[in-house]
């Protein structure tokens, strides 16, 4: 195999373990729309909590406190 695409996401914690599948099921399916087989995508989801995530110059606890997870 030439080609391992490695993608990783960078998101708030928080979504289900059913969410995230469902990540995972998408991003692979790209993938193999360009013919690369499923077994050759890595996917690693790197959870940060709101409160260490900046979003101009404001903290996103603050700033997206009304949204929730699903």
């Amino acid at each position: 195999m030439g080609f391992i695409p490695i993608v990783i996401v960078y998101m708030w914690s928080g979504l289900s373990l059913e969410a995230k599948q469902k990540i995972v099921d998408g991003i692979t399916k790209v993938f193999e729309d360009l013919r690369i087989p499923k077994e050759a995508v890595e996917i690693v989801i790197i959870e940060t909590p709101k409160e260490n995530w900046g979003v101009g110059g404001e903290l996103a606890s603050v700033k997206f406190k009304q949204i929730k997870p699903p």
